[in-house]
């Protein structure tokens, strides 16, 4: 059975198994993840978040990271995942073609609290479950998407059911059941892009993999079979392009999806959609000295599917320009950078914008594969009055081909945490998340996501504010 190969996979890989590098890449999605979310607690879906999880009442035992509230773990990993995925900022892979860090990283800390698992079992648990991202990403095709399914949220909530089933030590056949009961809660529509929903879609993943698994751990029943055969997961929600799984699932760690095709961290906080274009206009710009008062026009092209999640042409708030071409563009030229700051509602409206977007379109490129904002190129060109200057970008920001240096991510980090925890506390808990691999109990390190005066004692230093 194929369910159950992948499943043993997930539950039977000793941690000696698993190569240094791949772990060593496990922590470094840790730290990226951990980074955004922190960020991404500042934003107002992230508070109706938590203001949920403290209306809820639930035990207070795992912590919602950056906010004084602790809950259940399946309540804690849809919050967290909610904020890990909230400013868009978070890493992709493509095999998945989707987020994988934003579902996995909170249903795994959320257990790992109240098992007390150890920083290495952490990081297992996100390698093996990267896999079952990947290699069902691979299955479902590139229609899944194209039909409108959100894959982070679709795939990835077998990816947390596999983390949190690690952590909580299920056997193959509670695995099993636990994704058949994962598969009836498996959505996410791409139509809801530029809106709260879509960070959403990570913390419903999340919880339903954190739930999933205790269900089964308590005895639930399910089918135990759920990607193979007629209605399961393939026959149901394939695109009839993807590959055999019987196949993949014999290619588990050969090669490791860490390794082939990579994670992709991203360097600016919007869809990823955007960022070759993003890079192309920056080489543009700085090869030709170009500045932003002799611009006429902008262009980007697009081969098929490139372009799919950029359901905005002409936002109004920031949310929406994180997913338009139109407005990235302009705003890169008028600000020579996009940062966390570019995706407020104001500046999306300044009349200076405006008129930029005015000048910049998107067109299709007519070709016969089906890209994504992770795979496959762009055409950028940009019209002065010296004249016109353009290229095609076939590489992507943050992608192993063009990736972000160490320095760069360190300052990302501190960045996106500083905002929550000052300086001080994110150069801490960056020092705990490099060692993760050696601390015994997690507690510390999630501990160290609180704000400065409740940091001591993770979960219960946060029940007791709370209560």
């Amino acid at each position: 059975m194929i369910t159950e190969k992948l499943a043993r996979f997930v539950t039977d890989t000793p941690l000696a198994d698993i190569p240094r590098d791949i772990l060593a890449g496990a922590r470094d999605a840790l730290i990226d993840t951990v980074g955004v979310a922190l960020a991404g607690t500042l934003e107002p879906v992230a508070e109706i978040a938590a203001r949920w999880v403290s209306e809820l009442g639930a035990k207070p035992q795992a912590t919602v990271w950056g906010q004084i509230t602790a809950t259940s773990p399946a309540e804690a990993a849809f919050a967290n995942g909610l904020s890990a995925h909230a400013l868009d900022f978070d890493d992709s892979l493509p095999s998945l073609r989707g987020h994988p860090s934003a579902t996995m990283v909170p249903a795994a800390l959320a257990v790992a609290e109240v098992t007390r698992a150890s920083g290495a079992q952490v990081l297992a648990a996100y390698a093996l479950g990267l896999e079952i991202a990947g290699k069902l990403g691979r299955a479902i095709g590139q229609g899944h998407y194209l039909q409108g399914w959100h894959s982070t949220a679709t795939i990835g909530a077998f990816s947390a059911t596999a983390v949190a089933a690690c952590l909580w030590r299920l056997d193959a056949q509670r695995l099993r059941i636990a994704w058949g009961l994962a598969a009836s809660q498996m959505s996410g529509l791409v139509r809801n892009f530029g809106t709260m929903t879509k960070p959403f879609h990570a913390g419903h993943a999340a919880r339903t993999g954190v739930l999933s698994a205790w269900m089964a751990r308590q005895g639930f029943t399910a089918d135990d079979a759920i990607f193979e055969g007629e209605r399961g997961v393939l026959d149901t929600y394939g695109g009839k392009d993807g590959m055999r799984l019987d196949e993949l699932a014999e290619r588990l760690g050969k090669p490791w999806e860490m390794t082939e095709p990579g994670i992709y961290v991203k360097r600016w906080p919007c869809c990823y959609c955007n960022h070759r274009p993003i890079g192309g206009l920056l080489e543009l710009m700085r090869e030709h000295d170009i500045e932003a008062g002799e611009i006429q026009g902008i262009s980007v092209g697009f081969p098929p599917g490139a372009d799919n999640a950029l359901v905005s042409h002409s936002p109004g708030t920031g949310l929406e320009g994180k997913f338009s071409i139109e407005y990235v563009a302009a705003a890169l030229v008028l600000d020579g950078k996009i940062t966390l700051e570019s995706f407020t509602d104001a500046m999306v409206q300044r009349p200076a914008v405006r008129a930029m977007m005015a000048k910049t379109r998107r067109y299709r490129i007519e070709d016969r594969g089906v890209y994504s904002g992770v795979v496959g190129y762009n055409d950028v060109a940009i019209e002065t009055r010296r004249g016109s200057f353009q290229k095609r970008v076939d590489r992507v920001p943050g992608s192993p081909a063009w990736p972000m240096t160490a320095s760069d991510r360190v300052e990302k980090f501190l960045d996106c945490a500083g905002r929550v925890l000052g300086q001080p506390g994110s150069e801490r808990l960056l020092d705990l998340l490099r060692r993760c691999e050696e601390l015994a109990d997690l507690g510390e390190l999630v501990a160290g996501t609180l704000p400065p005066s409740h940091a001591a004692g993770g979960a219960k230093a946060a029940a007791l504010s709370a209560g």
